[in-house]
């Protein structure tokens, strides 16, 4: 397995990864969640050009996972990240997070940030354990709190989202 920046040939698979990686939250009865389409190609597009799109690859090369950042009110904001269904529990999300700690460091950003689902066992809880901790709504910036309104807007449940925030490995 190897980390590296998504190809623009490989962003349509991207969307079908993210599509498939969301089949999980059918299995615990959130099945708007799991029947939502995929981010546009434009959003793809857009953050593999800002090299902010990278991808873990298997032994073909093929892309199993990726993680798509945004930046937010001087923070790597981590949008995306998914891992296919047949790869997930080797670790793969978790080396993402880890490249893009080590990318924002190199950026000289502070800190990563996420919003996600407080009680899903594979999203709050999971980056938790990664170190991230939960923001109360007196920490949010300006920005995580217009991503919140974003977030309403498209149809998520604001009491079920939370923002987490994980201070940047110094080098």
């Amino acid at each position: 397995m190897s980390i590296r920046t998504a190809r623009q040939d490989e962003l349509e698979l991207l969307r079908e990864l993210e599509v498939a990686a969301g089949v999980l939250f059918r299995n615990i009865g959130m099945t708007d969640i799991a029947e939502h389409p995929a981010p546009p190609l434009e959003l793809f597009e857009q953050s593999r050009q800002a090299g902010r799109l990278w991808v873990a690859t298997d032994a073909d090369d093929r892309p199993t996972g990726f993680v798509l950042v945004t930046l937010v009110d001087d923070a790597a904001h981590i949008e995306q990240v998914s891992v296919h269904p047949d790869q997930q529990g080797q670790g793969l999300g978790r080396l993402l997070i880890e490249h893009v700690d080590s990318w924002a460091a190199e950026q000289g950003l502070p800190a990563l940030t996420l919003s996600t689902f407080r009680s899903v066992p594979w999203n709050g809880p999971y980056y938790a354990r990664l170190g991230f901790v939960e923001l109360r709504p007196d920490e949010w910036t300006p920005g995580l709190t217009d991503l919140l309104a974003a977030e309403t807007a498209f149809g998520l449940d604001p009491t079920q989202r939370i923002f987490m925030r994980r201070a940047v490995t110094p080098q």
